[in-house]
């Protein structure tokens, strides 16, 4: 049985079982992708939900794992040379279960950097951007009077969506030899974006048809639909 004592977070968040990887996280855009991935792997997890309500993720206990206080963060018992490892930074954790277990990264080295670089895309620009979106279209930027901010982050979007959209009109997903990490670290923020944000409209998401498609077509993998609603919140 693995050790994770040396993990101060499982003292506040206690391993079912311990040789199992230990997710710490919510259902956000971030938070998905590690769920999606352990679902789509099949790798045994025990999940646990950081609460933002209550401000789990500022806890000691949360930053003695991740010090920068965002989920999702990780620990697989069975590490690198067969030692625990504690991760986070979402972008990561898809990268480090990709690579343990040999799938998810494409076929060959050309595909894994082009994964690779997509999953960059997405961490340096649909994230950050559908985030600010959201903030200034949904959340307390509504309230500015002046909405140069919101239509900055309107047109960066529409223009991330150009991008997907071009890419996908010779492809189902982001690689041309199938579903990926690229695929699956994007399709929670582009469910977000016309769905609890509420910016459908605002983009124009319906000009974009092959990325409309690319959603419909990810959202209806069950490892997708069950890695959505990980962890629960009941």
């Amino acid at each position: 049985m693995a050790d994770l004592s040396d993990f101060p977070i499982t003292r506040r968040w206690p391993a079912t079982d311990p040789s199992r990887i230990q997710l710490y996280s919510l259902s956000t855009p971030n938070g998905v992708k590690a769920s999606i991935m352990l679902e789509e792997t099949g790798l045994p997890y025990d999940a646990h939900l950081i609460d933002f309500a209550t401000e789990d993720q500022k806890s000691d206990a949360f930053l003695s794992l991740n010090p920068n206080g965002k989920i999702p963060a990780m620990i697989d018992p069975d590490g690198p040379g067969g030692r625990p490892i504690g991760l986070f930074e979402s972008g990561a954790i898809l990268l480090y279960l990709a690579e343990k277990t040999g799938r998810f990264l494409g076929e060959g080295a050309e595909d894994r950097w082009h994964a690779i670089q997509w999953v960059m895309f997405q961490m340096g620009g649909v994230g950050p951007m559908f985030g600010q979106l959201g903030f200034f279209h949904k959340f307390a930027g509504k309230d500015f009077e002046d909405k140069r901010p919101r239509d900055r982050y309107v047109a960066e979007s529409r223009r991330l969506l150009g991008v997907m959209d071009g890419v996908l009109a010779d492809r189902d997903w982001f690689l041309k030899s199938g579903y990926s990490i690229a695929d699956i670290s994007m399709l929670g923020w582009v469910r977000n974006l016309i769905g609890f944000y509420g910016a459908r409209d605002i983009v124009g998401f319906d000009d974009f048809a092959r990325a409309a498609a690319w959603l419909e077509r990810g959202l209806s993998r069950p490892a997708v639909q069950r890695g959505l609603l990980i962890p629960s919140k009941a």
